[in-house]
């Protein structure tokens, strides 16, 4: 079995793609300009669930969410919302909220691999 190919922004942040840059010379791989926007409208904090709080702490703790990680971070805000009120969620929907944040590169692992563009300024604000 042939093995994945690595996306291209990901080879970037390794550098495998100066290494080898006869693998990316023709790839096309789409742009996502779109931000992560304001939470859904059917997302509201309850007394059963705080996703809408949960939805903005993950914009603050990982800023380089975009328009294509709303369907991730829908999930894994609906599962903290539910953590945040002290729910009980089992495991299944711990190991899916494990997995929705590595996607997201929200794992200090995966974190390690996301590049923020230094615009010079520092952000107080992400961990408020």
């Amino acid at each position: 079995m042939a093995r994945p190919r690595t996306p291209r922004a990901k080879a970037a942040l390794e550098a495998s793609d100066a290494k080898n840059p006869q693998r990316f010379k023709d790839r096309k791989e789409p742009v996502v300009n779109s931000p992560i926007g304001e939470p859904p409208e059917w997302m509201v904090d309850t007394n059963a669930s705080k996703a809408r709080t949960a939805w903005e702490t993950f914009v603050r703790e990982v800023p380089w969410l975009n328009g294509s990680h709303r369907s991730f971070l829908e999930i894994a805000a609906t599962i903290r919302g539910r953590l945040m009120v002290g729910d009980d969620v089992g495991v299944q929907a711990l190991n899916l909220l494990r997995q929705c944040l590595g996607q997201m590169g929200a794992t200090p692992s995966d974190a390690s691999k996301v590049a923020i563009p230094d615009d010079g300024e520092e952000k107080d604000d992400i961990l408020d």
